[in-house]
């Protein structure tokens, strides 16, 4: 039987590929406080078994545990619960707990998942993730965001639900690093696409950007490609791609999640570089994500001694984007003439072209544009 071509396993990757590879020899806390939420988690715990990942199911009765053919079943008052779930860990990579008192479920909950000290735990509400007061959903609320919710929960869409963000807001300040809520038909998407179905809160704002590697290249890629589908990013063939992807760098929220990526290509001229591939995910938007892939690109550019960097859109809202950060509009005229070798005439008539000076440059003009 054949092998299949490099173009076909990288047209195959899927973002659930990547997070089900993020999630191998991982475990996750799952929260679930009624019976009928075992319907629309049973194939996920399934699917994350099969990737080598382990979940804790922590119910409010017995009973979920036995729909949800989980074995074995611990009790929250265990003394030694720590080393039983470890070791029973060893056997199944799916185990339950019970929580014995259902009048205050939550609190409970959340003191064990900080016992236990799991990566990450989803918290199932049939109401889903947390909206604001226009209905829009947020995706993605860090510790102090939540805390100015809370402050003036007018924000909101419905002061009915206070009380459980208070105990997401518990959690966080007890330890837990991440925690989705979500509605339990939504959980495969929360889990495994990079828009989410709910709602992830993290502990930080905790956004980092590093090169990439080898083991990022199949989310850039998929970045690259959703960003051309979008119209924000030129199409480029295998070699160009190669290239982005070998001078890529990307924003990773919570040392995980790839919330944006960018290279930086020198220009022939020697004096220069290009962002090329700036893309960042919608549900990151506003975690300083874009400026911090620039900010990253600017101090590599200076490291390396160069005079300046350029960027070039079709999009009014990127170029304002990079206007925000300090670069001024140029005439195409005005790059190195090597950039628009091979460049899409039609795209050309379109696009805008921006530049700015690296460091202590004095004069950022680059040597040999046409």
């Amino acid at each position: 039987m054949a092998e299949p071509s490099e173009a076909a396993r990288v047209a195959g990757f899927s973002e659930r590929e990547f997070y089900l590879r993020e999630f191998r020899g991982r475990t996750l806390a799952i929260i679930v406080s009624r019976a009928e939420f075992a319907e629309p988690l049973a194939p996920v715990l399934s699917e994350l078994a099969g990737a080598g990942s382990r979940a804790i199911v922590i119910a409010r009765e017995a009973r979920i545990l036995e729909l949800l053919a989980t074995q074995p079943v611990l009790r929250a008052s265990d003394p030694r619960l720590e080393g039983n779930v470890w070791r029973a860990l060893h056997e199944s990579p799916r185990i339950g707990v019970v929580v014995a008192r259902a009048e205050d479920f939550g609190d409970h909950a959340r003191e064990l998942a900080r016992k236990l000290g799991v990566f990450k735990l989803v918290w199932l509400d049939p109401d889903g993730g947390l909206r604001a007061r226009s209905g829009e959903r947020l995706a993605f609320v860090h510790r102090a965001e939540l805390g100015e919710l809370l402050a003036d929960p007018r924000r909101l869409a419905s002061v009915g639900r206070l009380r459980l963000w208070r105990e997401i807001a518990d959690m966080l300040d007890a330890g837990l690093p991440a925690i989705n809520v979500c509605a339990p038909e939504g959980l495969g998407d929360e889990l495994f696409t990079y828009a989410g179905s709910g709602t992830l809160f993290t502990r930080d704002r905790y956004v980092t950007v590093r090169p990439l590697g080898v083991d990022d290249f199949d989310a850039a890629h998929d970045l690259l490609r959703r960003g051309v589908e979008e119209g924000y990013l030129a199409s480029r063939d295998e070699a160009d791609v190669d290239a982005l992807l070998a001078a890529g760098f990307g924003a990773f929220v919570e040392g995980r999640d790839l919330a944006g990526i960018g290279s930086l290509l020198p220009s022939l001229d020697g004096q220069g570089a290009e962002i090329a591939g700036l893309y960042t995910l919608t549900r990151f938007l506003g975690e300083g994500v874009g400026f911090s892939l620039v900010a990253y690109a600017l101090a590599e550019a200076e490291r390396r001694g160069l005079r300046y960097v350029f960027a070039c859109t079709v999009s009014d809202r990127v170029g304002a984007f990079f206007e925000r950060n300090g670069f001024e509009v140029v005439g195409a005229e005005e790059l190195p003439e090597a950039k628009w070798r091979d460049y899409d005439p039609e795209r050309r008539d379109r696009v805008r072209c921006y530049r700015r000076a690296v460091g202590g440059a004095a004069d950022a003009s680059p040597a040999g544009t046409g």
